[in-house]
């Protein structure tokens, strides 16, 4: 006897009668007999609402509905669309096939762990743990199938990470620089909490850490501010130092000729000029001149003020500097600030000298002897930095001091001038184009503020090899480029200036400060877009994604089965949805 055992399905037939359309739901069983697959219908279900037919042909085929009223059971839930965000930026941008061409576990950790540096930065402990499948406090381990993940692993692929930097850096080379463009180079230290670390010196601390060793790290990026390449030195490496490398990796490892290096007054000094860069073909500078140097310009009639009645810029040009253009600046606003510390700094220097004058006259216990005197003058002197400011007259039994005008008043004249020295002929950059090349060390600036404290937090350092300190450090810069690259791209919604065009033409001039274009001082005053939506930080729009989480839901009552069990997104909202559209990045992991 023929089985009659099959699938039972809804079929739909599609027919016309007098002019008009029909459609007829049937439910259905499909059989095999005799080599012959059969239908037979079990009843007629057309006149059922069309939700309904729907609902019963997805259930046929496995799909689970609850019923109104049912209870659901969230088991877990994870963040997805931050994780979404950055992840598909960086595979937008193709980080991962610039990191390793093959694709491999190694590379997926290094991924996750550049992906999990912008979302969550912390310890490789730390981070070990969120990306763990049995964690899973982020949807990051399971969008790129991890599965089990510990910190040794994450050691280990650092390693594989360093051995690899120099390739990475010429890719990144290769796609964001070429011959004739402008390197702009400038260094940072931070502070290391360990003693073990061989590249930890006690060194100049720019952050304010006392007792910590340093170790320092220099950032080479292109005129836009993308970072191309980084490089940790000990500690105590003084800033011109480190210069003398990257010049020989950009020639010999970057294979460009023809470059314009772009560094402060403390990193192409004089005699970096002269020992790396003056007479080599196709290497040109832009730096600035140290304070002696201008004042010594002033002294030998260089630099008159007559030179700014029409203009805050002049070309000069002098004897000490042969084949060499010097543009001197004078920023109004920078001079009235200069003026306003200084007159604050004496203040506080004569409010503490007087209370050595009172200490030397009191009745009682009075201060006496030179030496004890001076040392007293000489802390004070070396707290406000002030003593060429002052005349001082110290004697066993008295101390006096005055101003003195006449330096002071030399010094004054120099107010808010800054003179741009360089080796760039006028046909390839005007001086305007000069000036705003120096002014664009400020890209720099801002890749280390984001890396060391605002998103990326690269200190404090735990690591104690150098070799996993120089990979840390280079993962931060491969997650600032994809920072850089989100910024970017996210301008509208945040804070940023996005119209650069409308902000350049209401400069009066490239020396005088940077205003805002009308449409980002209306997005600082409403905190909104002129479309209504809010305006966010980098850190807080990430913080609005993350509220796009992916639940594993449960049916109340359906046992342990897996058909029991489904993911849930949360519905995005039109602001969310908006940030996915600028990213041009798919809303799911």
């Amino acid at each position: 006897m023929p089985s009659r055992s099959g699938a039972v399905h809804v079929a739909t037939i599609d027919h016309t009668s007098k002019g008009k359309h029909y459609q007829t739901h049937l439910l259905r069983r499909s059989y095999r007999e005799n080599g012959k697959v059969l239908h037979e219908t079990l009843g007629n279900i057309s006149h059922l609402p069309p939700h309904v037919i729907e609902m019963i042909r997805e259930s046929l085929r496995g799909k689970m509905y609850v019923a109104v009223g049912e209870s659901l059971k969230a088991t877990q839930s994870r963040p997805v669309g931050d994780v979404a965000a950055v992840l598909g930026t960086l595979r937008k941008l193709g980080l991962d096939s610039v990191i390793s061409s093959t694709g491999d576990r190694r590379r997926d950790l290094v991924v996750a762990m550049v992906v999990a540096r912008i979302l969550a930065p912390g310890s490789k402990l730390a981070t070990a743990r969120e990306l763990n499948a049995e964690a899973a406090l982020t949807s990051l381990g399971e969008a790129l199938s991890l599965g089990t993940v510990n910190e040794k692993e994450l050691y280990a692929t650092l390693d594989w990470l360093l051995a690899r930097q120099q390739r990475i850096e010429n890719k990144l080379a290769r796609r964001h620089l070429s011959e004739g463009s402008l390197l702009l180079y400038d260094v940072t230290s931070t502070y290391y909490t360990g003693r073990e670390c061989p590249l930890a010196k006690r060194g100049h601390d720019r952050d304010k850490k006392k007792g910590f060793p340093q170790i320092v790290c220099g950032l080479l990026c292109n005129q836009e501010g993308i970072p191309v390449s980084v490089q940790v030195f000990e500690g105590n490496t003084g800033d011109p130092t480190t210069f003398d490398a990257q010049v020989q990796k950009v020639r010999r490892r970057f294979g460009l000729k023809n470059i314009v290096w772009v560094g402060d007054r403390g990193m192409i000094t004089e005699a970096r000029i002269q020992d790396n860069l003056k007479g080599v073909e196709g290497l040109d500078w832009i730096t600035a001149l140290r304070g002696p140097s201008i004042k010594a310009l002033v002294e030998q009639g260089a630099i008159q003020a007559s030179l700014f009645d029409e203009r805050d810029l002049a070309e000069v040009t002098s004897a000490a500097y042969p084949d060499e253009r010097l543009i001197v600046c004078r920023n109004p606003a920078l001079a009235t600030e200069r003026a306003r510390k200084r007159q604050e700094l004496l203040a506080a220097t004569e409010k503490v000298l007087q209370k050595i004058v009172t200490a030397t006259q009191r009745a009682r216990n009075p201060l006496r002897g030179q030496d004890k005197i001076g040392v007293r003058v000489g802390r004070v002197l070396n707290q406000y930095k002030m003593a060429k400011h002052f005349k001082l007259t110290i004697s066993d039994e008295s101390f006096a001091y005055e101003r003195d005008l006449e330096k002071i008043g030399r010094e004054a004249s120099l107010d808010g001038l800054y003179v741009i020295r360089t080796s760039v002929k006028t046909d390839r950059l005007s001086d305007e184009e000069t000036v705003g090349a120096y002014k664009g060390l400020s890209v720099v600036e801002r890749a280390f503020r984001s890396m060391k404290t605002i998103v990326l937090k690269l200190r404090p350092i735990f690591l104690r090899g150098s070799d996993h300190v120089r990979a840390h450090v280079f993962l931060c810069m491969l997650a600032y480029y994809v920072e850089w690259h989100m910024r970017k791209a996210l301008a509208p919604l945040m804070f940023a200036e996005e119209d650069e065009a409308a902000a350049a033409a209401l400069r009066e001039s490239i020396v005088a400060p940077a205003k805002r274009s009308p449409k980002a001082e209306r997005k600082a005053k409403n905190k909104r877009t002129d479309a209504g939506e809010p305006v966010h930080s980098f850190s807080t729009l990430l913080r609005n994604l993350a509220t796009i989480v992916r639940s594993r839901m449960r049916v109340a009552g359906a046992g342990e089965t897996a058909s029991a069990e489904f993911d849930l997104d949360t519905t995005l909202s039109p602001y969310q949805r908006r940030v996915f559209e600028l990213l041009q990045v798919p809303p799911a992991v």
